[in-house]
């Protein structure tokens, strides 16, 4: 596992003491970290699915318009933070690991390394 930018690693742990969802990713979208109230949205621990590519967790979390259809992974508010490295909102249902469907409301923003400019993205979400 290669090194992390210690911004990173602060949001992580930072993360971990919310009671709302967390959702961290690196610069190129893959998965870092989801915190123990993301995985109650989510259908399974962090420690079960681990870190995963952009595309892998933007199908394994399968986010849904209202009706019902499929989204284009481009239109979530995280992907959107990632590409322009600008905060995103929106809301959307989520069909977790266990099935579920979880009606939620995100607002993602970039994460900014000292001397190591762009370090990634950072999601709060909560049911709406």
């Amino acid at each position: 596992m290669r090194q992390r930018p210690v911004e990173v690693i602060l949001a992580r742990q930072w993360a971990s003491s919310l009671e709302l969802p967390v959702f961290i990713v690196d610069p190129d979208g893959a998965l870092l970290f989801y915190n123990e109230a993301a995985e109650r949205i989510l259908g399974f621990r962090f420690e079960e699915t681990g870190e995963m590519r952009a595309a892998e967790w933007s199908r394994v979390f399968t986010p849904i318009d209202r009706d019902g259809e499929p989204m284009d992974p481009v239109s979530l508010p995280l992907v959107q933070a990632i590409g322009t490295r600008l905060p995103a909102h929106g809301e959307f249902g989520i069909r977790g690991l266990d099935g579920q469907t979880h009606w939620i409301a995100t607002t993602a923003f970039p994460l900014v390394a000292q001397g190591h400019g762009y370090a990634g993205a950072m999601a709060i979400f909560w049911e709406a």
